[in-house]
């Protein structure tokens, strides 16, 4: 309560009366009742900047003035008053017709001349006590919806940093993949971009695409690890693991990222005219977040060094978006990273650089 008091003492307030007499007086009756931050005008044409340049608290404001009156001075604080400036009319008329105008204009109370001290002295510490405590209720309302989505960025954090690790238990795995999995995600979250995606899709795929190859964890080592090339039996068991993902990460998610993470893990292996798997789906009948992965793993996996093969130059590996556009690739996507190369190229050499 003392910091209440203290409080209302230090408000600023602002008098407009076109008399100096009653001016003078309200600051007289102010300055003996404790209050410290007084302004005033004489002229109602000054009242706005004077009240927005002190960031008044309140606001004693003779009605009936020259040029302008004021009605029109409580017009012109319109969104002041909408978020709770309150003024204290001064009226030597007490007429209903006037009050039920002020009122509608915006203001809070009346004090009639001439004014009793005591009453004037009253009903300013009634409004801005109110306005003080409803001051403060917001910024604790502030503080808690600042603490809320604190809260929920840290708990966001946390759910993207399992995602993560469980991205990396499948490249755990596959141990010569270095940086593979955090490049092309970052490849694909670019190309959802460019591809026109809303941005909560384009940073959702940035995470969900990090577990496209996650069933790699039901494959055996020995086909895993194999350095030279899978005969038929082989290549059948390791292209299971585009099921093998789906399987882990099935079910109705209420997490967005999984449930993308899981139509990515099962279709970043079919292709645009049909022939991929599992599922042999084709063209548009592909989910945009596996077409928009396949693109992106088959340019990063091709331009990084593995044990049985040298890294490809990067016009290869466009040549090679290129010739498979409209058989392997969605050929609109294909033209989208051809377009964005400059930027795909900047995250790699980025993510090279980081990797020294």
């Amino acid at each position: 309560m003392d910091d209440l008091k203290l409080a209302v003492s230090q408000a600023p307030i602002l008098i407009v009366d076109d008399n100096p007499v009653n001016v003078a007086l309200l600051e007289d009756v102010l300055d003996e009742g404790g209050y410290e931050s007084l302004y005033s005008t004489t002229d109602p044409t000054k009242a706005v900047t004077l009240a927005r340049a002190h960031c008044v608290d309140l606001i004693l404001l003779d009605i009936r003035m020259p040029v302008m009156d004021g009605f029109q001075v409580m017009q012109a604080l319109t969104d002041e008053l909408k978020h709770g400036l309150p003024v204290l009319v001064l009226t030597a008329q007490n007429d209903r017709e006037t009050r039920l105008r002020a009122l509608t204009g915006g203001a809070r109370d009346f004090v009639t001349k001439p004014f009793d001290t005591e009453e004037v002295l009253q009903r300013v510490r009634n409004l801005l006590e109110l306005r003080l405590m409803l001051r403060e209720r917001e910024n604790q309302a502030e503080i808690l919806e600042q603490k809320v989505h604190e809260r929920t960025l840290e708990v966001r954090e946390a759910q993207y940093e399992v995602i993560r690790h469980l991205a990396r238990a499948g490249e755990y795995r596959d141990s010569d993949t270095g940086r593979h999995v955090e490049r092309m995600s970052l490849f694909c979250q670019r190309l959802a971009s460019a591809a026109g995606l809303p941005p909560h899709s384009c940073e959702h795929i940035l995470y969900a695409s990090q577990m496209h190859d996650l069933g790699k964890i039901g494959i055996p080592d020995s086909i895993l690890h194999k350095p030279g090339k899978l005969d038929a039996e082989e290549r059948r068991i390791i292209n299971q693991h585009s099921a093998i993902g789906a399987h882990i990460l099935r079910g109705n998610s209420p997490n967005p990222v999984i449930r993308m993470a899981h139509v990515i893990a099962r279709t970043h292996h079919e292709k645009w005219d049909g022939s991929g798997y599992p599922d042999g789906l084709a063209g548009p009948d592909i989910p945009i977040e596996g077409r928009i992965t396949a693109v992106c793993d088959v340019f990063d996996a091709l331009t990084m060094q593995r044990p049985y093969k040298p890294a490809w130059s990067i016009e290869d590996a466009c040549d090679l978006l290129r010739k498979e556009a409209g058989k392997h690739f969605d050929p609109h996507l294909v033209e989208l990273f051809l377009e964005i190369l400059p930027d795909i190229l900047a995250i790699k050499a980025d993510m090279d650089l980081g990797a020294d």
